[in-house]
């Protein structure tokens, strides 16, 4: 019998997820005859600015040496970031967003016979993560769409070798105390490496902070994005700050030239546009008050969150997803994060947050 190519993969590929991501705008139009022109997209916590004005010029620039091969390993940024943060350029690893450095944790720390923790509504890129390298996940309940960082603690093994937490939690938006974050990091054994994902944290008034922790030896690490508050999910650059022995590791398990050379160039300059992030910050509050008025003025239950996007309950995720896809408003369906009667609505421009709410009252009441 001839073999497939199932058949020579790796086992547990055969049931290995695929995340699923929110569809883009012209795949929207096209399915359902709409001019691309009046869709809108409010599914994947994108900033509704744009990339950095810096960014973008640095982009742009860096397009015409594209012939050449990026820096492997990114140090021009890492400099930058090692000023910014007051540690040296080896504490830093620059990856395809923030996924690159959750995956290649994965894969530096994790494998059969090893558990990663994390809470089950939580980022599903954890997840992915663990069962990829035929690791154990191990989702742990959560308590009022945030963490319970005793059940957490308490879910940690012999085993764990990664405890995964987003604070502002994705896809809840739920932000943890900080010094309760902190604590918790401190409490976990040393045969366990702990990740705060800090995707939004730029949104946040008192993030935590990891550092000091850090230098006293302890094995956590800081994932970070230039996909949110900077504007380059497209360009898919994000990065890591931990030991020096933990990033080596991480660079040892990482691809060749990972990041290119114009999200690099795009990265370093949007560490410089203090001004676009503050007017990023700016909006986004504006945004979540007028939506959370709108909700308020419907009826409807809400996670108002922390970060730039809020969690909405609908009563049929699912069916509401399709209706507003259908009048041109793209949102989140949380079905597989266990959570059916909910959608997650990224906080947009004033008038796409006024479309929104006219659409999705228009989709309720007709249901």
């Amino acid at each position: 019998m001839k073999l497939t190519y199932a058949d020579l993969a790796r086992p547990h590929l055969a049931t290995q997820p695929v995340y699923e991501p929110g569809k883009p705008t012209e795949l929207v139009a096209a399915e359902y005859g709409l001019d691309p022109a009046g869709v809108i997209k409010l599914a994947s916590n994108e900033n509704p600015l744009g990339p950095s004005p810096k960014a973008r010029e640095a982009a742009w620039k860096a397009v015409s040496d594209g012939h050449l091969y990026p820096e492997n390993g990114a140090l021009f940024l890492r400099q930058k970031l090692a000023s910014l943060w007051n540690l040296g350029a080896d504490h830093f690893f620059a990856g395809r967003g923030s996924s690159e450095v959750i995956d290649t944790l994965a894969a530096a720390f994790s494998g059969p016979g090893t558990e990663v923790v994390f809470g089950a509504q939580a980022f599903i890129s954890y997840k992915l993560a663990a069962l990829l390298q035929g690791a154990v996940p191990v989702p742990v309940p959560m308590k009022g769409f945030g963490h319970d960082l005793r059940a957490m603690r308490s879910a940690v093994t012999p085993r764990t070798r990664l405890v995964f937490l987003p604070s502002p939690n994705n896809p809840t938006g739920v932000e943890e105390n900080p010094e309760e974050l902190v604590a918790f990091a401190a409490s976990l054994p040393d045969h366990v490496v702990f990740c705060y994902d800090g995707a939004y944290v730029e949104y946040l008034q008192n993030p935590p902070d990891f550092v000091p922790l850090l230098k006293e030896g302890r094995k956590v690490v800081v994932a970070r994005t230039f996909s949110k508050i900077h504007g380059l999910a497209g360009l898919r650059v994000g990065y890591a700050c931990g030991h020096p022995e933990l990033i080596q590791l991480m660079h040892k398990a990482r691809a060749p030239f990972n990041v290119t050379s114009v999200a690099l160039a795009a990265a370093e300059a949007a560490l410089q546009d203090d001004d676009f992030t503050r007017r990023s910050v700016a909006s986004n509050n504006a945004g979540r008050v007028q939506l959370t008025a709108g909700l308020e003025k419907s009826g409807l239950t809400y996670v108002p969150g922390a970060g730039n996007f809020l969690m909405i309950r609908v009563g049929k995720g699912v069916e509401t997803f399709n209706a507003l896809q259908r009048r041109g408003v793209i949102v989140r369906p949380l079905a597989g994060y266990g959570l059916p009667e909910w959608i997650r609505v990224t906080i947009g421009l004033e008038t796409q947050n006024a479309r929104f709410l006219t659409e999705l009252n228009h989709v309720l009441s007709n249901a």
